[in-house]
């Protein structure tokens, strides 16, 4: 049985469906990109892992138990977010005390050593910081308390291209030296793939992919060349793209290609991106926002 473990989750807020029969397993050491649109489920779903929610429907198992209200959940999973609070009358070196009191892997002196190198001085407030440097602060306290699971939830709003760089990197070397399972939410999936071993896609409420990022990378084909001769190839059916100006493209599943076709042909082949990707399975219309101004 996986650490995590989804079964048919639903979370209703009045009348908007957050998350549709959401299933998912997932276990052992990894880093996961989870990706999505705004408003997809991502931090619904985040939450209700760490507790801070209840499911309208669907049942939740982390390390086996509900973890809802479950302090083995608690102390083993740290939800890292944008809307993280702490007590405004403690300065920072006093709660990372307060967190070496409950986490029992917390490490201090990487917490202080990386604010340090981020500049975020140590008797300062958590209220008073900068948008840019609350994350930072947040990012770090996380990462810090090795937890067994590490959700981070958009972790790099606010912060400039540099910290950016240094925190992607940090995390990376603390997974490396401590594996633990880390989901990292984001929209930006271009920006965080030297990381990932693993792609979960969600959309409206459900997962549409998950895999590892090498099988995301090689699932389409983006073909282009003469109109007749790129539909012979692809029978033009499944087409999740499709584009004319001087050529033809079309993008389709790789298990869709006629691998029959002529390898001297002048009409190119390229795989797609992992973020691309997820941007067509995400799609509403094959033409993406240039049908907007086509029709």
């Amino acid at each position: 049985m996986g650490d995590i473990v989804c079964n048919l989750l639903d979370k209703n807020y009045r009348n908007k469906k957050a998350l549709n029969k959401l299933s998912c397993s997932i276990e052992g050491e990894k880093i996961i990109g989870l990706i999505g649109r705004n408003g997809a489920g991502k931090s619904t779903w985040l939450k209700l892992l760490a507790g801070h929610l209840k499911p309208t429907d669907g049942e939740i198992r982390i390390f086996g138990e509900n973890p809802f209200n479950s302090l083995k959940v608690a102390s083993n999973l740290i939800l890292i977010e944008d809307t993280m609070t702490f007590p405004p009358f403690l300065n920072i070196r006093e709660l990372l005390k307060m967190a070496g009191d409950f986490y029992q892997n917390w490490q201090g002196e990487l917490a202080e050593g990386l604010l340090k190198y981020a500049d975020i001085p140590l008797n300062n407030y958590h209220h008073k910081l900068s948008k840019g440097q609350a994350s930072t602060f947040n990012l770090i306290y996380g990462l810090a308390t090795r937890c067994a699971i590490t959700l981070l939830d958009e972790p790099m709003n606010g912060m400039d291209e540099g910290i950016r760089t240094d925190m992607y990197r940090a995390i990376l070397k603390e997974y490396i030296a401590n594996p633990r399972i880390i989901i990292i939410s984001s929209h930006h999936l271009a920006e965080i793939e030297h990381l990932l071993e693993e792609i979960m896609l969600i959309d409206h409420g459900e997962v549409v992919l998950h895999l590892p990022l090498e099988a995301v990378s090689q699932m389409l084909v983006r073909i282009k060349g003469e109109v007749n001769e790129v539909k012979e190839m692809t029978g033009y059916q499944d087409v999740l793209y499709e584009k004319q100006d001087v050529s033809y493209e079309v993008i389709i599943e790789r298990n869709k290609l006629d691998e029959t076709y002529d390898k001297q042909s002048k009409t190119l082949i390229q795989s797609v991106s992992a973020t691309e990707v997820c941007k067509l399975l995400t799609n509403k219309s094959k033409g993406g926002i240039d049908d907007v101004f086509n029709s």
